[in-house]
């Protein structure tokens, strides 16, 4: 694609992609697609899910350049979470590391999509992550709050979703509340789970990525 610059974190994935260019880093946005409860196929670069997560690189490029913000969009290996297993979350921790030995201890904002935002609050714990933005995410009866204490949570979802249903995101959120700085939800009205208002999705994640990192007010 235009403007970005792909590479391997592994040998065998997961894939980074930089949206942009920022010579002088001082944070990181770091941006996680959708997929499957369970599915050991690989990711390929043209699909919807992957894809989905563009326009959202390119609204934070485009917003951060100025604010030192460097916009990464990770392709996972496999397509599905897989049980205990919980692929995804591992792709997620390996990019951290991978941001940390290319830009120093920079803090950053996870930015996840329903199996992404799932994979995002797990990671959340690492010591670099100031914020999670949750959006439309996958977060099941019993998913672990632990790893949020300290962190700013948001989750956006569209009121007609019916994938991953606004009352669950409820429901977890008042369990982060015990631990987290903030644990706020947001409604995205007039859609659902394939976030199709693209730009009212753009402009939550700007402002909540801008609010945690100290140059946006906070979003609403």
């Amino acid at each position: 694609m235009r403007g970005a610059r792909t590479w391997a974190v592994e040998a065998a994935g997961p894939w980074l992609t930089a949206h942009g260019a920022c010579e002088d880093v001082r944070a990181v946005a770091l941006l996680v697609h959708g997929g499957l409860e369970d599915s050991t196929g690989g990711t390929w670069i043209w699909e919807p899910a992957v894809l989905r997560m563009v326009p959202f690189a390119r609204a934070l490029s485009r917003a951060g350049r100025t604010h030192g913000l460097a916009v990464l969009r990770l392709r996972l290996r496999l397509r599905g979470w897989n049980g205990a297993a919980a692929d995804p979350v591992a792709d997620v921790r390996a990019a951290l590391r991978a941001v940390r030995c290319r830009f120093g201890a920079v803090p950053v904002v996870l930015l996840g999509h329903s199996l992404g935002g799932r994979a995002a609050v797990r990671a959340a714990g690492a010591a670099a992550v100031l914020g999670v933005l949750g959006l439309a995410p996958w977060l099941p009866d019993g998913e672990p709050v632990a790893q949020l204490r300290g962190r700013h949570l948001l989750v956006a979802n569209g009121v007609f979703d019916r994938h991953t249903r606004p009352a669950e995101s409820r429901a977890y959120l008042r369990r982060a509340r015990q631990v987290a700085a903030s644990a706020d939800f947001l409604p995205v009205y007039l859609d659902a789970h394939p976030m199709l208002r693209v730009r009212r999705w753009n402009e939550v994640a700007v402002a909540f990525t801008g609010a945690v990192l100290g140059w946006r007010d906070a979003c609403g």
